[in-house]
């Protein structure tokens, strides 16, 4: 395992199929990693209380409260990275997954394989990074302070904005690259996301979601810009901290 990541990783499975869910648990311990299984949204909220884990692997359908709703209630009041399962042919949940917190997601069937990887760029994503001082150096934007060792936000009033793990990358990304057009094939490797990470598509909800959290008016963006046929570009004049 990368050196990046967490001695053993703490990862906790919200996972009703009686073959699903062992099967993934069984799959990460082979991939290093601790994992704890959990039927629904009570046993979930049981099993964080006693620990702290470093991403929630989530399905959306469960039993009782809907991983939707868990997504939304964890995203309220953690950062820890989120997964989500979902079926093939669930895409609206996939959307909406994503909007309300879900740093990525993975479609039913897959394989272990294929989760493994999701998990651990992810994980990788929200790790403190361990590169040169250039790349953890703070940042300044229009007031906004950027901390990529850290991975915190914060606006002008000095208060701490939440970030997915996905958003942050994102911005960290747009802030790296300022008054340059990035695709979004470009803006998924500068994310990491060519081993794990959101689909293509998702790039814009994300985007969207940023816009929600720094611009004044998210309808009339003026620091992240659309580009038509380009992709987008931050506008925002960028200092070191």
């Amino acid at each position: 395992m990368s050196s990046d990541l967490p001695a053993s990783p703490r990862i906790l499975i919200v996972e009703d199929d009686p073959e699903i869910g062992p099967m993934l648990r069984d799959a990460l311990a082979a991939g290093g990693m601790t994992a704890e299984l959990a039927t629904d949204g009570r046993d979930m909220d049981e099993r964080l209380r006693g620990s702290a884990f470093d991403l929630v692997v989530l399905d959306v359908m469960l039993p009782g409260e809907d991983g939707l709703s868990l997504c939304r209630r964890l995203r309220a009041g953690s950062n820890v990275p989120i997964l989500m399962l979902t079926a093939l042919a669930e895409e609206i949940d996939r959307i909406i997954g994503i909007e309300i917190g879900a740093d990525d997601y993975i479609t039913k069937p897959f394989s272990t394989r294929e989760v493994l990887a999701r998990i651990r760029g992810l994980l990788r994503r929200a790790s403190y990074s361990k590169v040169g001082t250039e790349r953890v150096r703070p940042l300044r934007f229009d007031g906004w302070r950027i901390d990529p060792l850290r991975r915190q936000l914060h606006d002008p009033q000095h208060t701490r904005i939440s970030l997915t793990a996905a958003e942050f990358d994102l911005l960290l990304a747009f802030c790296r690259n300022p008054g340059k057009i990035l695709t979004r094939e470009e803006l998924l490797t500068l994310t990491h996301a060519g081993l794990a990470g959101p689909v293509e598509r998702s790039i814009d909800v994300h985007v969207s979601r940023l816009r929600q959290k720094i611009e004044a008016d998210p309808r009339e963006p003026t620091l992240l810009k659309t580009v038509r046929l380009g992709g987008y570009m931050f506008a925002a004049n960028v200092e070191p901290a």
